[in-house]
């Protein structure tokens, strides 16, 4: 947990334009997030704490979500799951979307209080139309495995897809796979063989040799 807080804390400190945001920001507003953010990561709690809490009063999403990640790492006086849990749930229905995301994980692990598998998944399924590719993994493993939702091989395609499409070479592998099966989708090799070279391309280990082996496939005459 501790590192998948910090990884969330940073890549919203390098990412924290408009994208991440339920609404823009007024640039003064976003220049004091900026700060905050700046100031968190030099080290200066206190002062960081102090402005997240002001913007929290004034409705800023991105520093509810920051409050929730410093009471998570017990990095304010009196942390408190349950405070966390407050912020992130407020962050995540202002469409604050790596809220969503930490919502629904931190609901799946138990981190928060009681485990609540059905909670987060309603949650997991609300970053995932909001375009996080990690929520979208999490809704089509749920799907693929009958993990927590029903076991749907088409709603798995269906948020592979999504996955694969923003950039996740797992889910470009697994998409492949679910195509060359025929597993939830009709079965097309041609596009079996497109996000088994997707991935390869972006990585993945095993994908050139299932390339190849397409590759003889659909070269072989037809019978």
């Amino acid at each position: 947990m501790r590192n998948a807080i910090k990884q969330l804390l940073l890549s919203l400190a390098l990412m924290f334009g408009p994208q991440l945001q339920a609404a823009p920001l007024a640039p003064p507003l976003q220049a004091e997030l900026d700060a905050a953010v700046l100031d968190y990561e030099a080290g200066r709690h206190v002062r960081a704490r102090q402005a997240f809490e002001s913007l929290s009063k004034r409705g800023v999403p991105a520093a509810d979500y920051n409050l929730a990640v410093m009471h998570l790492r017990g990095e304010v006086p009196q942390a408190s799951p349950q405070r966390a849990s407050q912020l992130l749930t407020r962050a995540a229905k202002a469409g604050f979307v790596t809220a969503q995301f930490m919502l629904a994980q931190a609901l799946d692990r138990g981190e928060l209080g009681p485990r609540d598998l059905k909670l987060a998944h309603q949650w997991y399924e609300v970053a995932a139309e909001g375009g996080s590719v990690d929520a979208q993994v999490a809704m089509g493993t749920a799907h693929f495995l009958g993990r927590g939702l029903a076991k749907d091989p088409a709603r798995a395609v269906h948020w592979f897809r999504e996955a694969a499409k923003g950039g996740d070479v797992g889910a470009m592998y697994l998409l492949a796979s679910m195509y060359e099966q025929g597993d939830g989708v009709d079965r097309d090799l041609r596009l079996a063989r497109y996000w088994y070279g997707v991935a390869a391309h972006n990585g993945d280990e095993a994908a050139p040799f299932k390339l190849k082996e397409l590759d003889t496939r659909l070269a072989a005459p037809k019978t």
